[in-house]
């Protein structure tokens, strides 16, 4: 029998005006909603809908964002009877994945999403770090050319997304010293992107070291679906093993190939990206060709998913 995957965005996905539809028609994503802010104490509802964007972009506000409108549009779907025979979350989609899996809270989860993102933000102060996106190139070419610049300096793949397109990470000018050896070799295409920290490398250590003291106050329950996690891109199904899995995370790449790859083995044959775009659609479209692939943000592609 076929598998369905849910699968969770993480930043980047947000836009002014997200999660208004859910809120206003479903009364499972108004109570979602409803809670975050009040575990907040201040209103993310108020900012997923009317912005302004430069509050949005913040990191510290960015991910309990997008978090909230995910977690809405699970409520919903997991209201209209479907269910996942597994779920994954790229990066901070990892977060949503646990709370659909109920071995989180929401109220916890938006809380210790909101800690995150502050602490990632003052983990490397502005300018020091950089990231840049790699499209066209081998991904084993770019963690050789990655580990040739680095030095005494950090630079390392911070998203390996699909068999030709990452991201990496690190000191600015070991990030700028990879760029023009990716184009010395004639090696895709690469340019810097607009990110206010290096995310998921070694500059985030003292971040992981943060929130592991956070996460020391959390009890994880065993998932009740099975978690695909982006450290080891390995099924998770113990709450005990979520923690680390989670603090690790922030230094470590998104191993997001393998994780698509490891549920197409497993049989999965359809995923359905449960948040705000369909960024993570679009990548496992150049990972496999054979999946049926779907998104639901919003009343019209509830409807769609409904009908299907």
């Amino acid at each position: 029998m076929s598998k369905t995957a849910f699968v969770f965005p993480g930043q980047a996905s947000q836009y002014q005006g997200m999660g208004r539809e859910l809120y206003e028609n479903y009364k499972e994503a108004h109570n979602v909603f409803e809670e975050a802010d009040q575990a907040l104490g201040f209103s993310i509802s108020k900012l997923c809908f009317e912005g302004p964007d430069s509050e949005l972009q913040l990191t510290a506000n960015t991910q309990p964002a997008i978090l909230v409108v995910s977690v809405a549009a699970y409520r919903v779907l997991s209201k209209l009877g479907l269910r996942p025979d597994f779920v994954a979350g790229h990066s901070l989609g990892e977060y949503s994945a646990l709370v659909a899996a109920e071995a989180i809270d929401l109220s916890t989860a938006v809380k210790l999403v909101h800690k995150r993102g502050m602490y990632m933000q003052e983990a490397v102060e502005v300018g020091f770090g950089a990231m840049a996106a790699i499209i066209g190139a081998d991904l084993e070419i770019v963690k050789e050319v990655c580990k040739k610049v680095a030095g005494d300096e950090v630079c390392s793949p911070a998203n390996l997304n699909t068999p030709n397109q990452a991201v990496i990470a690190g000191h600015k000018s070991a990030v700028e010293r990879a760029i023009e050896e990716l184009k010395a070799r004639k090696a895709g295409r690469a340019r810097m992107l607009p990110v206010s920290a290096p995310f998921h490398c070694e500059l985030m250590k003292s971040a992981a070291e943060k929130l592991a003291i956070d996460l020391k106050e959390v009890s994880f329950q065993d998932p009740i679906f099975p978690i695909v996690n982006n450290v080891d891109a390995s099924i998770t199904t113990k709450g005990g093993e979520l923690k680390e899995n989670l603090i690790r995370q922030v230094f470590s790449p998104v191993r997001w190939v393998e994780s698509i790859e490891l549920m197409l083995d497993n049989g999965v044959e359809r995923f359905i990206e449960v948040g705000p775009k369909n960024v993570l659609i679009g990548l496992i479209k150049s990972i496999t060709r054979s999946a049926t692939l779907l998104n639901v943000e919003d009343r019209k592609t509830l409807e769609q998913i409904s009908l299907s």
